[in-house]
């Protein structure tokens, strides 16, 4: 049986985007994995559910414990943050004991490798909780982080800056693999206890960041990918600013224009309020201002091209060392929609071939294109328990606000629109409108055009490997033509039959139906 498996498998065109592997060994291993980071200024478990390669977070839980406070004063671990630390741990693996996780991935940064109790705090760790605790060095954090950036963006190339509590790393991405990294003391924490006010602060920073760049070769000019609670808090604050409408801060952009204007306003802002209306811990946002004159001084000096945040950081790069190689260079936006039908559609695969029926309706689409037809056709039946009335609202959200990598944010709403068409023919309106603003006229058509073609398709059901039919589309004579094969022809009733013509009046088209012959035996 296994061997016909596969033969059926090499036997199918995936359409280039490779064989699903969500249900090999490999990534069934990694179905649920507990990481623990011990930082500066948190205390975090996360269990991912990594076998979709863009991993759900089955759990996440963080105390803002605040480790190395008064580190550089004192040379201790913060008493108090400690003992929150021990409490924090202790739940957690009590936690990852009763989800049948342990022994779970623990490591701790900046604080623990730089405190003189650090041994003995990781002694007391595994005494109370059994939890063996790895102390990373600053190049072993920045390699991580930027594993992270791979885990959303695979091949992607530029400059990661992760900001911790008590440091700050940066590491160079080419071709999908990490190269030279540093690291440095810039964390909030580190910079609370530069004496000799602002003037000395600002001068302490810029050397740090010149001495910085000169080890990185005066690199200029790259993508940089922002890594780090105090990163998300300032994105956080500028979407506030711009009245942003979608508050996803994963793969948010970020202008150097647009990061003074925010610069600006976090200064003439009262903090306690920005943390209120940003939902910013109060802990987070104090630390917020000195991480603004870092990022302000690492924009001058890297002058990078384009800024993009990075949800994922150092626990998702270690999720991703633990991934095998070839699950590693899966697009993760197409695994985790593809995992995403396998458990929820009621018809898994047919996907697939609703891809193969809509694909011809985007001739000149790009690979970039593709991929968003090819999440929507994975996609266009996860929602189908939702209450009918509902289903459009739900696929829209699912779409935009989960835990997808590799899409833009503009994606983000193409897609969920083209979900949307998929259940109703009058999407939008309300608190739709100005998220449907991020898209221009051709890509709310394009949107459109699949929704429609996916509605049409979900009335020809035959089964999950057979194709009911093929859509022509041919673009000079503006004509559309369905056919269908004998099989299918009852199924091409009187909804099919206005949802073909609702695809043919959106693509400004004639539409004609062929129905063909099966040959005979």
């Amino acid at each position: 049986m296994q061997n016909q498996l596969i033969e059926t498998d090499e036997a199918i065109d995936w359409g280039g985007f490779g064989r699903p592997l969500f249900q090999d060994a490999a990534a069934m291993g990694l179905g649920r994995v507990g990481v623990l980071d011990v930082g500066s200024n948190s205390v975090r478990l996360v269990v991912f559910d990594g076998a979709a390669r863009s991993p759900a977070y089955f759990y996440n839980e963080k105390i803002m414990c605040a480790l190395g406070a008064g580190l550089s004063q004192t040379g201790h671990l913060n008493p108090e943050g400690r003992k929150r630390a021990v409490s924090a741990i202790r739940r957690f693996a009590a936690l990852a004991d009763g989800m049948g996780i342990s022994p779970i991935t623990a490591v701790a940064t900046a604080a623990v490798r730089e405190a003189s109790d650090g041994k003995d705090f990781q002694q007391e760790i595994l005494r109370e909780t059994g939890i063996k605790l790895w102390v990373i060095d600053g190049k072993e954090e920045a390699r991580l982080s930027a594993q992270g950036v791979l885990l959303g963006w695979p091949g992607s190339y530029g400059l990661v800056c992760d900001i911790g509590g008590s440091s700050l790393e940066l590491a160079d991405l080419a071709d999908g693999r990490v190269g030279k990294r540093v690291t440095s003391a810039l964390g909030p924490l580190k910079l609370r206890e530069v004496e000799g006010g602002k003037k000395a602060l600002k001068a302490y920073i810029k050397s740090t960041m010149l001495d910085l760049h000169d080890k990185m070769d005066n690199e200029t000019g790259m993508r940089l990918f922002l890594v780090g609670g105090s990163w998300r808090a300032i994105a956080r604050v500028d979407m506030e600013r711009r009245g942003y409408p979608l508050t996803v801060l994963h793969e948010y952009r970020m202008t150097a224009r647009q990061i003074t204007a925010t610069a600006d306003y976090i200064a003439e802002n009262d903090l306690q309020d920005l943390r209120s209306r940003c939902g910013i811990s109060d802990s987070r946002m104090q630390l917020v201002p000195l991480a603004v004159e870092v990022l302000k001084r690492l924009m001058r000096v890297f002058r990078p091209k384009d800024v993009a945040i990075s949800s994922y950081g150092i626990r998702e790069g270690m999720l991703y060392e633990q991934m095998p190689r070839e699950l590693r260079e899966r697009d993760p936006l197409i695994e985790a929609c593809r995992f995403a039908e396998h458990k929820d559609a009621r018809l898994p695969g047919f996907g697939r071939i609703l891809y193969d029926f809509i694909k011809p309706l985007f001739p000149r689409a790009n690979w970039q294109r593709k991929r968003i037809i090819k999440a929507a056709t994975s996609l266009h039946d996860v929602s189908w328990r939702a209450h009918p009335d509902y289903r459009a609202e739900v696929t829209f959200d699912n779409a935009t606000r989960a835990n997808l990598g590799g899409l833009k944010h503009y994606e983000r709403v193409l897609l969920g629109l083209a979900l949307m068409y998929r259940y109703t023919s009058k999407p939008g309106g309300g608190r739709y409108d100005t998220l449907l603003e991020m898209l221009d006229d051709d890509q709310r058509r394009e949107a459109e055009i699949m929704g429609r073609a996916m509605r049409l398709g979900a009335m020809l059901w035959l089964s999950a490997d057979e194709t009911p039919g093929t859509l022509k589309w041919k673009p000079k004579s503006r004509e559309l033509v369905l056919t269908l094969n004998e099989r299918a022809r009852p199924l091409y009733g009187e909804v099919a039959e206005q949802r073909f013509a609702a695809l043919a009046n959106a693509l400004n088209a004639t539409s004609t139906v062929k129905f063909k012959k099966e040959p005979k035996t």
